[in-house]
Parts: structure tokens; sequence; C-alpha cells
């Protein structure tokens, strides 16, 4: 019986690559019986395959684009490693690799809702920061969204956000003709930066840095889980910071989280210069509003830095 897969041409060319890796990396052979589409694929294709084995065949979740996102893939496998080490439940990772002009990625297929165990992913998280290293960054660079993300170790939080985070989005910015203002003023923010960040030197924790409620899913019995990272060390608050950009995290998520691990005095300031980061990425992505909101942001935090210190 062939592989139902009506419909689905864009794995069509690559299939016994696909089937190639996955037997590669479990020792088991693996033919594909079904691939249908599956949610979750802003970017990417994204497919659920099963095994030629009825119900009882394996299933796993592929990403697939054009061969140009290898390194996104092999990133993102990376990453999904870093979190399952830590004793977060992500999708595991299972290989990727190219073909066809194509690259793809297998991890584990997950049964996600939207309900579930928000304390739990509240201390899953506070769990996941404890994991540290001895400087912020990253062993490699990798993607946020669709962009690149830097992640040179740096010995200082402030120079790490100012080279790795701010500055990178702001070149990207000048790059877009997002405009002179916008481009002057947060490079005058950045400037700011050692004054504003003065006396917060945060342990490095390893941090998912996409976190939106997007990014996050629930097993059928509750289980909280992450997926989509964008990881580096860095200041926890930084996490915690995105889950209010784009809300939909309920406050028993924030009162486990602080029940775990506190957050020290500050941390609503800071909340705007890290969530800046991303509003200037979708700026850059997707332009819009956007560049007028990074503005304002930046506008604000200079007036708060004239102010108070972070």
């Amino acid at each position: 019986m062939e592989p139902d897969l009506s419909g689905k041409s864009t794995l069509t060319p690559f299939l016994p690559a696909i089937e190639a890796a996955i037997s590669a990396a479990t020792g088991t052979p693996f033919r594909i019986g079904e691939a249908a589409r599956a949610s979750g694929g802003c970017i990417h294709h994204t497919y659920r395959i099963t095994e030629r084995n009825g119900k009882r065949g394996r299933r796993y979740f592929v990403k697939c684009n054009s061969e140009r996102f290898a390194d996104a893939f092999a990133a993102e496998l990376d990453g999904l490693q870093a979190l399952a080490e830590a004793g977060v439940r992500v999708p595991q990772p299972l290989c990727e690799g190219r073909a066809a002009g194509q690259a793809f990625l297998v991890m584990e297929y997950l049964e996600l809702g939207r309900r579930g165990d928000w304390a739990g992913m509240g201390r899953m998280l506070a769990g996941m920061h404890r994991a540290t290293a001895e400087q912020y960054g990253w062993r490699r660079d990798n993607f946020i969204g669709a962009t690149p993300q830097r992640n040179r170790p740096h010995g200082s939080w402030a120079a790490f956000w100012r080279d790795e985070r701010l500055l990178a989005q702001l070149a990207l910015a000048d790059q877009h003709g997002l405009g002179s203002r916008l481009v002057g003023r947060g490079e005058q923010l950045a400037d700011a930066l050692p004054e504003l960040l003065a006396g917060h030197e945060p342990r490095p924790s390893l941090l998912h840095g996409d976190l939106w409620s997007g990014n996050i899913g629930f097993l059928g019995e509750g289980t909280p889980a992450l997926f989509d990272p964008a990881v580096y060390y860095g200041d926890r608050e930084a996490d915690l910071a995105m889950t209010e950009l784009f809300a939909g995290f309920p406050g028993v998520f924030y009162s486990a989280y602080r029940e775990a691990w506190p957050l020290p005095a500050g941390y609503e300031l800071r909340r705007d210069l890290y969530n800046l980061y991303h509003v200037l990425n979708h700026a850059n992505l997707f332009g819009g509003g956007y560049a007028a909101q990074a503005l304002e942001m930046i506008d604000r935090l200079l007036k708060a830095g004239t102010k108070n210190r972070v």
C-alpha cells in the first residue's frame, strides 16, 4: 500500500531522505504511511507523519522549508535539546537534514491543547532558569522568528543586551529604512544601558528566548510543554517579560513562578527594555505600527532613565 500523501506535494521530493534520517536516528527502519498537514507553521510547512503500521505506528512532527533554513532547523534542534536537558517537557528532537533543495526537522509529535497546569508551567520555567552558565550568550547563533539572533558570549549583561540584542535590531531597522529618529533614539538608549542596568548583573539563566503563548501548550493530562525556542543564557526576566508582551498567561502562572523564585525590584522597567527587542524585531519583519510602538518605548525608557536606575 502506498503512503497517503494526497495533496502533500511539499514533502514528496524528499520523503526518502526523511525516512532514512529517522531510520538512522532511531536504529529502526521507518517508512511513512501517512503525511497530514499540521497546525503550528507560521514560517515553515508542518506535517504529522505516521509510520506505515496503522494505529501502532510511530508518529513524528516534521517542519520543512527551502534549504536556506537548514541552519535554523539545526539551531532549533540544539535549543530543544538544551531545554530537555534542563528538565523541560518539549517535543523531543530527533534529526534534521536536507535533500532535493529542501531542509527538514523531525521531532516527537505531541497532542497539545491550550488548557492545563499553568502553575506547573510557572514552576517549570523557574526550574529551567536555575540552569546557569558563567557568561551571557550561547554556544552558537540562532534565530528569533526568521531573524538571525547573535549570541556572542559576554561577561556583562548590559554589554550583551546592548551589542547582541538592541544594536543588532537597530542595525536592521536602519537597513530597512524604519526612520532615522527610531535608530538615533535607539542608539541613545544603547549608550545609556550601562547606567540603566547598573547594579543589575543577574545569573546567566537558560532562557527559552521566544516565550509567547503561541510557543507553549499542554499535554492531555495538563503537563506543560515548550517549543520553538531561541535559547541563550541571559536575565530570566527577559523570558517573563515576553509572556506579558502579547498576553495570554494567567495570574496563577506568575504567582507560581514568583513563589518558586521571587523577582528583584525594578522588574517593570527592565520588562519594557527587554520587550523592546521583540517589538523591534516585529518592526523589522512586518513593518506596520511596530516601528512607532518601538519609538514610543524607547522614548519612555530614556525618560525613565533620567529619573531612575533600573
